[in-house]
């Protein structure tokens, strides 16, 4: 029964919804997989953006599914959402047994430039309008190997300005020191937001590094199949130190 198997909570990227994780379950039967939608995505659309917005996504989708209470969680999320993973563990690292940051390892505060291609983007959106900017971008999508039926639709462009704007001013690789459990720290070999890979793990208690070969940026979607490995490796190191804390043998 899967209320039997650990928790494993997928938090999609910007524009992106809880479809960019599917086929991620029947990759990962080692766990029970749940994957949200964010404010203002997928059937949330409706619903502003904010960091305690999305934070209480992620409360909600772990209490829902039973998670804690000697089930172990392990927290996953992509780009956008692995900023809101990270923000979650800072401030609830007794709730989780695991997390994985993919393509979530640049500091705003180190990148000045990176904040200016990101915030120049975003800009752009309410000048050319949601559907004109996902009809352009989602043709640069196309040419990275997505499907149409993996492409973000406009209400996913319309958040963005907002969404980036929070990890701009919240994002600090310093939060991972008060992390507890292992972090896997995962970027594609050409990844923009994996620039700050190592500064990461140096600030992380437990770091796992993970760097995916030929992937960039989009790796839950171009390099599932390398994605799901390292997260099923996640899914059983939390696994594996649960039980070992229960008897009392973890170290």
């Amino acid at each position: 029964m899967s209320a039997d198997l650990p928790l494993l909570v997928l938090v999609h990227g910007t524009r992106f919804d809880a479809r960019a994780w599917r086929g991620y379950a029947q990759a990962i039967p080692q766990a029970q997989v749940v994957a949200v939608d964010l404010p203002g995505h997928g059937q949330r659309a409706g619903q502003e953006w904010s960091t305690e917005a999305a934070l209480e996504v992620v409360a909600r989708a772990i209490d829902d599914a039973g998670g804690g209470a000697g089930r172990p969680v392990v927290l996953a999320g992509h780009s956008l959402g692995g900023y809101v993973a990270a923000a979650y563990a800072y401030r609830h690292p007794e709730r989780l047994a695991g997390l994985a940051l993919i393509g979530a390892t640049a500091d705003p505060a180190r990148h000045p430039y990176l904040v200016m291609t990101y915030t120049g983007f975003a800009k752009l959106i309410p000048l050319l309008g949601p559907q004109r900017m996902a009809r352009v971008a989602n043709r640069v999508l196309r040419g990275l190997g997505l499907s149409d039926d993996a492409l973000p639709d406009a209400t996913g462009y319309a958040v963005t300005p907002a969404a980036w704007a929070t990890v701009v001013a919240d994002a600090r690789a310093d939060q991972l020191a008060q992390v507890t459990c292992p972090i896997y720290l995962v970027a594609g070999r050409f990844d923009q937001l994996g620039i700050d890979l190592w500064h990461y793990a140096r600030r992380s208690r437990h770091p796992r590094v993970r760097v995916i070969p030929r992937a960039s940026h989009l790796a839950p979607l171009t390099h599932a199949d390398q994605v799901a490995d390292i997260l099923r490796e996640s899914v059983t190191e939390a696994t594996r130190r649960s039980d070992h804390r229960e008897t009392g043998s973890e170290r």
